[in-house]
């Protein structure tokens, strides 16, 4: 049940974030020749995604401009455009922050995007071992 609830959510942001552009007024001529980069970021308490309970969401949108309800979009798009969206490489590319000491205690943070980046389907989860682990990666686009 929870699953279907989170993946309803996450379908419901990430429709209002590609297609909430769409409306309004039609223009001429198109705004810019950029493929399309939206996704909906959600973090949540559990081991994985699929049991994990949802704590928010966030939309991040970096073509043509970073918008989105994401908190620090403009920083979030540099870092996915510094690894080119492969957010495998985030950790590898932006290392960890030195000055952060987490303790060992277990209590998992998974964190999943979902969308569009530069034309090509995205989705990626990662779970980290507590809210500390996920904070010391040095990145921003965790970070909300």
């Amino acid at each position: 049940m929870r699953n279907t609830a989170r993946r309803a959510a996450t379908l419901a942001l990430m429709a209002t974030a590609v297609c909430g552009p769409l409306t309004g007024t039609a223009h001429a001529a198109p705004s810019g020749l950029y493929a399309p980069s939206a996704l909906v970021l959600t973090v949540g308490h559990g081991d994985s995604a699929a049991t994990a309970t949802p704590a928010r969401a966030v939309t991040l949108t970096c073509a043509p401009t970073s918008s989105g309800t994401h908190p620090a979009a403009a920083s979030a798009c540099a870092e996915l455009r510094a690894v080119d969206g492969d957010l495998d490489a985030l950790e590898s590319v932006l290392g960890s922050r030195g000055d952060v000491l987490c303790t060992k205690e277990y209590d998992p943070v998974v964190v999943t995007v979902d969308g569009v980046w530069r034309g090509q389907r995205v989705s990626y989860e990662r779970t980290f071992a507590n809210e500390c682990v996920k904070g010391s990666l040095g990145s921003s686009l965790f970070t909300f």
